[in-house]
């Protein structure tokens, strides 16, 4: 055996500011990967790799949103991205939203979507945050069943969240409190 081989594979989720070396090809690989396996994150077949880019370039720049990434031997392998509130919405002013996750197949079953879903929580506790909300489609059952794991509470589905090839997808929506609510 070489070292190679009794080597475990490093992990890593980190907050991603700008995009450095092949962060932003790996980025689209991996969201490609993702969407040909099982529709990835709204997309159902991958877009053009100049939308994909215009996309991820985006995320970036919308000030209410943190992009966080999955690396598994330093490529990305997924992401996920913590939606905070409105500045002025005062009433909401302690939730956040956890949106576009996904990890490519290749990198499933090192423990790295738990890893991106509590780093997203730590980073949601330093921001002031009491509860984080996301949705899911029906058909997403690893990511349901690890949210479930976590802790997360579906309050609701929607029968016609998602169309998928002609047909209708339920999708179910979550919370978390991350903080004892005050009521």
């Amino acid at each position: 055996m070489t070292l190679q081989e009794t080597r475990a594979p490093s992990t890593a989720v980190e907050r991603l500011t700008q995009f450095g070396g092949p962060d932003l090809d790996d980025l689209c690989d991996a969201a490609e990967s993702a969407i040909e396996a099982d529709g990835g994150f709204g997309w159902l077949s991958p877009p053009p790799r100049e939308i994909m880019e215009s996309y991820w370039r985006g995320v970036l720049l919308v000030p209410q949103r943190e992009l966080f990434v999955a690396r598994l031997d330093g490529t990305v392998a997924g992401s996920a991205q913590l939606a905070l509130p409105a500045r002025n919405n005062e009433s909401q002013a302690k939730t956040g939203t956890i949106s576009s996750v996904f990890m490519a197949p290749w990198a499933r079953g090192y423990g790295l979507a738990r890893m991106l879903m509590t780093a997203i929580e730590e980073a949601a506790l330093e921001r002031g945050l009491e509860v984080l909300y996301l949705d899911v489609r029906e058909s997403q059952l690893r990511a349901i069943e690890l949210y479930e794991a976590m802790g997360y509470v579906r309050w609701g589905t929607n029968p016609y969240y998602a169309q998928v090839e002609g047909r209708w997808l339920a999708g179910h929506f979550f919370y978390k409190l991350l903080q004892p609510a005050k009521r």
